[in-house]
């Protein structure tokens, strides 16, 4: 395993923009998701759904694709975000913000940040504090 992926330890979430959150919502519950998490955060609602051990971040942005392909992001759990900050700038990638981020989610927040895939998407690495 090389030195990111030694930080790794999951899938944390996928993201997944909407247009229209109750919708979201009714269709993952009716798949059998349950709403784990839910806020506003910069004036987008945002929810986590889970089911069977996997996430979904829904968040209702008005700027959704809505086509096949339009996952955002896939959010990898790590145990030590700052280790794999200075993992990926070691391994020659480069983080899309320039300093590790926050968000009040969850009970005590999350820190986070991303890089840019080869598809132009975006793959984040979360650690739940």
């Amino acid at each position: 395993m090389n030195a990111i992926g030694s930080h790794v330890s999951g899938l944390q979430h996928i993201g997944l923009p909407t247009n229209d959150m109750e919708k979201t919502l009714a269709f993952y519950e009716k798949l059998g998701f349950t709403v784990a998490f839910r806020t506003v955060n910069n004036g987008e609602k945002v929810c986590f759904l889970k089911l069977a051990g996997v996430c979904v971040e829904t968040y209702e942005n008005g700027q959704a694709v809505g086509k096949a392909g339009a996952i955002d992001h896939i959010a990898l759990d790590v145990d030590d975000v700052q280790a794999a900050w200075d993992a990926v700038r070691a391994a020659g990638l480069v983080p899309l913000e320039e300093e590790i981020q926050f968000l009040p989610f969850w009970d005590k927040g999350v820190r986070y940040f991303n890089i840019l895939g080869p598809n132009g998407e975006k793959v984040e690495f979360s650690q739940m504090l």
